[in-house]
């Protein structure tokens, strides 16, 4: 462990609070533990054959391969029968469709009076992909911008923290949806540039260059300096796991100065956590801004809903204080019901309970021979620098969904520089305009199974796999350019390899 490297990123004391986990009832490695570890760890040598356990992704929470659009909405498999209640209403919580208050419907009003959504489904449909503009054929887009600009306070105990703040008057998101008797803030606008760029085997992949920005503002201008984030909605599955791997594995993964000159750099976001009020390693939303699922759950109520919870107690979500009306529409909080809250902390448990132990699907054909040779060319482009293979979570007291798995998200969950071209130039915590945290792989191969669709990237831009890898610069600029100098062939095996993933 590089406790010199830690102790640069956090100031003061504060940096024993980022290590302890303490969202989660650790049991300690033993030393047996940590030899066993360490030897499922090690890279592979050999490809003519899978690894041990490959197969299964998510240890013993893997889940059977269902051939519809259901396929990542399963729970764990090795979930006890008697969580699966919590399960199911966790579920129905996340699939709820939330109306204005006051309705007669008490325990599901409170929506807005601003919004992006009015379901956790309507973003994540079927718990997977969003969906973008383009690939929303029943009109429901999963897409929206973030807001900020430049400027405001920076966390005493946080080094490295880029100062933003919300755009004024329009808050930290810009909601294109509202209430009868409101307005939206503003209508999101896509214009997209094609932009061929040929292969060394004189294959032309066209990239579509997108440019964003804002209409219609319904309450004065934005900031002058404002910075705009596209985001559209990640995949669900496997974020338990995600949440329950040792924050001293992912640290110990960093090399902000590239002090091994392999050209990668990887970051830990450290976010100030709403939940526990230290310092934390963030691991959820595009740029790991969010330290746990509760967090990421709590803050999407708010956000893209409008709806209290204990996390964020304000019934008017992303209301600046300058909307006034918005601030002063009607709520859903009921003193002495649920909390006086509209997402109470039961409702909050049960939602994070469920997104938690969304299972991951098993590998398919990981054995076939162009598969086996695409993984060769995956790691021998280095790509699994960033890619992280595999991991092995926490030992848990009362969590068995998640205690002690060997899993293959295939992420370090750090923060990476991208490169210009997938830029969004507006910082967030201590990423910059330019990083990104290296989303996991698992499941990509189901996408257009579960989501209809093949876009991947932040923003949803690439339309296929190919094509969010010619989009990857920066840190990934020397594997972008070992894929497209492959011969069709390894190319193809590439593709195969992760579409088994």
């Amino acid at each position: 462990m590089r406790f010199a490297l830690i102790l640069s990123l956090l100031a003061g004391p504060s940096f024993a609070q980022t290590l302890d986990d303490r969202h989660l009832p650790v049991i300690p490695r033993t030393a047996e533990d940590a030899a066993k570890v360490a030897a499922i760890l090690a890279a592979p040598t050999d490809f003519t054959q899978l690894e041990n356990f490959e197969a299964k992704p998510a240890g013993s929470a893997t889940v059977r391969v269902l051939g519809n659009a259901d396929a990542f909405s399963q729970l764990s498999e090795n979930m006890p029968f008697e969580r699966e209640m919590d399960f199911k209403l966790g579920n129905a919580l996340f699939r709820k469709t939330w109306v204005a208050a006051p309705a007669s419907t008490l325990a599901s009003d409170g929506l807005g009076p601003i919004y992006n959504a009015r379901a956790c489904q309507d973003c994540h449909l079927k718990d997977g992909r969003g969906h973008s503009p383009e690939s929303a054929d029943d009109g429901r887009v999963s897409m929206f911008l973030r807001l900020s600009v430049p400027g405001g306070p920076i966390p005493a105990d946080i080094k490295d923290w880029l100062a933003t703040q919300p755009e004024p008057t329009y808050g930290g998101q810009l909601q294109d949806l509202a209430v009868s008797g409101h307005k939206a803030e503003a209508k999101m606008e896509i214009t997209y540039t094609e932009q061929p760029v040929t292969l060394a085997d004189g294959s032309i992949v066209t990239l579509r260059s997108p440019v964003y920005g804002v209409s219609n503002p319904a309450y004065g201008p934005f900031a002058a300096d404002l910075q705009i984030s596209p985001r559209v909605a990640p995949q669900m599955i496997g974020l338990g796991l995600l949440e329950a791997i040792p924050a001293t594995e992912i640290l110990a993964r960093e090399d902000p100065d590239d002090a091994n000159n392999d050209g990668i750099s990887g970051r830990a976001q450290i976010v100030p956590s709403v939940e526990f009020g230290v310092p934390m390693l963030g691991r959820f939303g595009l740029k790991a801004g969010a330290a746990t699922i509760k967090e990421q759950s709590a803050a999407a109520f708010a956000g893209d809903m409008g709806l209290s919870t204990p996390l964020h107690p304000a019934p008017w979500g992303d209301c600046q204080s300058g909307q006034d009306r918005c601030r002063a529409a009607r709520h859903g909080q009921e003193p002495g019901v649920r909390d006086g809250l509209e997402v109470d902390a039961t409702s909050l448990d049960l939602v994070t309970f469920y997104s938690r132990n969304l299972g991951v699907p098993a590998r398919r054909t990981p054995d076939a021979s162009e598969v086996l040779r695409g993984k060769e060319i995956f790691h021998a482009l280095k790509c699994s620098a960033c890619h992280t293979p595999k991991h092995v979570t926490h030992r848990l007291q009362d969590q068995p969904e998640q205690s002690f798995q060997l899993i293959w998200p295939y992420t370090d969950l750090l923060l990476h520089d991208m490169g210009p071209g997938l830029a969004d130039n507006r910082p967030e915590g201590r990423a910059t305009g330019t990083e990104w945290k290296t989303p996991p792989l698992w499941g990509i191969g189901l996408t257009a199974q579960v989501s209809g669709h093949t876009e991947f990237l932040h923003d949803g831009r690439a339309r296929n796999l190919l094509e969010a890898i010619i989009w990857h610069g920066g840190e990934a600029q020397a594997a972008r350019d070992g894929v497209a100098g492959l011969p069709r062939p390894d190319r193809d095996a590439l593709i195969a390899f992760l579409e088994s993933l």
